[in-house]
C-alpha cells in the first residue's frame, strides 16, 4: 500500500527566498531516503534539500531560478509501506490466512467482518493469529551519521546517551565537532538505545552506522503499518525516518539530516569566531533573542549549552541588559536603506558583488559600527632605507624573492609592537579584559581580481628581512589566485593596508576585529624638509594608524607612529 508525502524545506537559518541553482531529480524518479533533490545558494554558501524517505517522485513544484524558504512545499513523494509491498507481489496470498495483514486483500477477503480499527486491538491482545513479527513487535534499526558537509572522519567530542537509555525522536545522541563547527545527531524516532558503537574520540563520516535502536512498530489509523511480517525486509534495510506530515512553524527541526555542520547564516563569518553549540540550542537561542556571540560556553571545545544560555539570559536580566550590551552590534538599531529605482532616472546596469565582497561586507559593517574608530595621521622618512632597499634588490633576486618598502614596514611594525604591546592585544568576549598576545603574526591587505584578501605572515619576529620577503610574495601570488587556506587568513595580531603603489595621501583603514590597530600607508613622495640648516629632498612616507578607542588612548597612538616613524628612518634601530 502506498501513499503520498509533501516533500518540505528545511531549517536554513534565518535566511528566506533562497534560490534554487540546481534541479538534481525529475518527475517520476525513484529515489532514496537523504538522496539530494535540489540545491539552494544563498549569498554565503549552499545546501541540499534531502529526500525525506524513499520512494518515487510524483510531483517536483520547483524550477532553477525560483525561490523557496523554509517550510515551502517543493514537491510529493509517493513511499510503500512493508505490507502494501507484500500485498502486492502476492505474497500475502501465499502466506495465508496466518500472514494476511489488516489492510490487504486476502485479509479482506477471509475476514470480512474485521474492520481496520479492530485488527490492532485484536493483534495486540493475541487473537487475531499473527505470528511473532506482528504489529505488538518491537523492531531494531540503524542510527546512520546523517550528511554532515562535505567532511569526512569528523571527531566525536560528547556522547549524550548511554545503551539502554530511552530517547525521544530527533533527541541528540552525540556531538561531532569539524574544524569549523559542532553539530548534534539526533535519534531518527522514539524508542530505546540497544547498543552505541562509538565513544569520545573516535572519528564518524556521513553514512556510518553509530548503534542501533528498538522502535515500537508504528500503526496508523487505517492500520497500514501494523504488519511486520516482512522481517526479513528490515533486516535488509532499515526503515526510513518518518517524513513530515504538516507544515513547520520554523519549529525545531533540529534533526534535519541535511543540515550544514555551519548554521547557514553564519557561513560568511570567519569559522574560528563562530560559537559552538548544537541545533537545538541555536533555536532557543534565536526564541530568546539572544546573540550567541556573547555567551560563554562551558563545555567541550567552549561550546554552549542550554545552560549556559539560560546563565545568561539570567545575568542580562539581572543587570539590566548589561550582558548582553557585549555581544556584536550593541543593540544598535540602524534604518533601512532607501529602496530607489534608479532606472527611473536613466539607463542602468545591474551586476552581483563578488564572493569576497559578499562575504567581507557584513564584516566590515560590523566592525565599523561596532568599533569606536579614530585615526592618527603621520608622516616617515624612509629616504635611507628606500636606498638600502633598492641596493639590496640583487641579493633578493639571488635569493628569488622582492624586497619590497612592505618588507621594511612588517619588521618596523614588529618592533613597535614589542615597545608598545598593547597595540597586541584583543578585546575579551566580555568586554572586561584584554587578551595579551606573546607572538607576532602581521596580516598584509592583498587587492585581488575578487576583492581585497588578508593573508598572514606568522612569527614575523622570527625572520629575516629575505625571509619576509620570500613569505611575503608567496602568500600574495596564492592571494590572487584564489589558493589561500584558512589558517592563512586567521589568528593575525596586527594588519598593514599599503595603497602606496596606487597613490593617495592618508585614508582611514577600518580595523580588522579582533584586533586593535590597523596601519595605513599611502604613496611616498619626495618633499623639501628642513633639517636645521637648510631644507633638503626626503622621501616621505604618509602613516595613518585607526585604533580601537576602547582599548587605545590617543596619547598611546601618537606615540606608536613616532616609534614607527624613527624605526623606519633608521633601519638600525630594527636590531636593538
Amino acid at each position: 500500500m502506498s501513499k503520498r508525502i509533501e516533500i518540505r524545506v528545511p531549517d536554513i537559518g534565518d535566511f528566506e527566498k533562497v534560490p534554487v541553482i540546481e534541479v538534481l531529480v525529475a518527475e517520476g524518479d525513484t529515489i532514496e531516503a537523504e538522496q539530494s533533490l535540489v540545491t539552494l545558494e544563498s549569498d554565503k554558501a549552499t545546501m541540499e534539500v534531502p529526500a525525506p524517505a524513499s520512494g518515487r517522485l510524483v510531483t517536483l513544484t520547483v524550477s532553477e531560478g525560483d525561490e523557496v524558504s523554509e517550510g515551502d512545499v517543493i514537491g510529493e513523494l509517493e513511499v510503500t509501506d512493508d505490507n502494501g509491498e507484500s500485498g502486492d507481489d502476492g505474497s500475502g496470498a501465499a502466506d495465508g490466512s496466518a500472514g494476511d495483514s489488516p489492510e490487504s486483500g486476502a485479509a479482506s477477503d477471509e475476514s470480512p467482518d474485521e474492520s481496520p480499527d479492530e485488527s490492532p486491538d485484536e493483534s495486540a491482545g493475541g487473537t487475531s493469529g499473527t505470528s511473532s513479527g506482528g504489529a505488538s513487535e518491537d523492531e531494531e534499526v540503524d542510527i546512520r551519521v546523517p550528511d554532515i558537509g562535505d567532511f569526512d572522519k569528523v571527531p566525536v567530542i560528547e556522547v549524550l546517551v548511554a545503551e539502554g537509555d530511552a530517547v525521544e525522536a530527533e533527541q541528540s545522541l552525540l556531538t561531532l565537532e569539524s574544524d569549523k563547527a559542532t553539530m548534534d545527531i539526533p535519534a531518527p524516532q522514539s524508542g530505546t538505545l540497544v547498543s552505541l558503537a562509538v565513544q569520545v574520540g573516535d572519528e564518524v563520516s556521513e553514512g556510518d552506522v553509530i548503534g542501533r535502536m528498538k522502535t515500537a512498530a508504528r500503526g496508523s489509523a487505517d492500520g497500514a503499518e501494523d504488519d511486520a511480517a516482512s522481517s526479513g525486509q528490515r533486516d535488509a534495510a532499515p526503515a526510513p525516518a518518518p517524513a513530515p506530515a504538516a507544515p513547520r512553524d520554523g519549529g525545531d527541526d533540529a534533526g534535519d539530516l541535511k543540515a550544514p555542520p555551519v548554521p547557514f547564516a553564519e557561513m560568511g563569518r570567519d569559522p574560528s569566531s563562530i560559537p559552538h553549540a548544537s541545533p537545538a540550542v541555536r533555536k532557543l537561542a534565536r526564541e530568546l533573542g539572544v546573540d550567541l556571540a556573547g555567551v560563554n560556553g562551558s563545555g567541550a571545545h567552549g561550546r554552549i549549552t542550554e545552560t549556559d544560555l539560560k546563565q545568561h539570559v539570567k545575568s542580562a536580566m539581572q543587570s539590566g541588559g548589561r550582558a548582553r550590551a557585549a555581544a556584536p552590534g550593541g543593540g544598535l538599531a540602524v534604518a533601512e536603506s532607501p529602496k530607489v529605482d534608479f532606472s527611473k532616472f536613466g539607463e542602468v546596469e545591474e551586476k552581483p558583488l563578488s564572493r569576497i565582497q559578499k562575504i567581507s561586507g557584513p564584516n566590515l559593517h560590523r566592525n565599523w559600527v561596532t568599533i569606536p574608530h579614530v585615526t592618527q595621521f603621520d608622516e616617515a622618512d624612509i629616504t635611507e632605507m628606500d636606498a638600502f632597499r633598492k641596493a639590496s634588490k640583487a641579493d633578493a633576486e639571488a635569493a628569488g624573492t622582492k624586497m619590497t618598502p612592505l618588507v621594511f614596514l612588517i619588521k618596523a611594525v614588529v618592533a613597535a609592537l614589542k615597545e608598545y604591546p598593547k597595540f597586541n592585544t584583543s578585546l575579551g568576549a566580555d568586554g572586561e579584559s584584554l587578551v595579551w598576545k606573546k607572538y607576532f603574526h602581521v596580516g598584509v591587505a592583498v587587492d585581488t581580481p575578487n576583492g581585497l584578501m588578508v593573508p598572514v605572515i606568522r612569527d614575523a619576529d622570527r625572520k629575516s628581512l629575505l625571509d619576509l620577503a620570500h613569505d611575503l610574495t608567496e602568500l600574495s601570488d596564492k592571494a590572487r589566485d584564489g589558493k589561500l587556506s584558512r589558517d592563512e587568513m586567521t589568528g593575525g595580531c596586527f594588519s598593514i593596508s599599503s595603497l602606496g603603489g596606487i597613490g593617495g595621501t592618508a585614508f582611514t583603514p577600518i580595523i580588522n576585529a579582533p584586533e586593535v590597530a590597523i596601519l595605513g600607508v599611502s604613496k611616498a613622495e619626495t618633499k623639501p624638509v628642513w633639517t636645521g640648516e637648510a631644507f633638503e629632498p626626503r622621501l616621505m612616507l604618509p602613516l595613518s594608524l585607526s585604533y580601537d578607542h576602547r582599548v587605545i588612548d590617543g596619547a598611546d597612538a601618537a606615540r606608536f607612529t613616532q616609534y614607527l616613524a624613527h624605526v623606519l628612518g633608521d633601519i638600525r634601530r630594527m636590531m636593538l
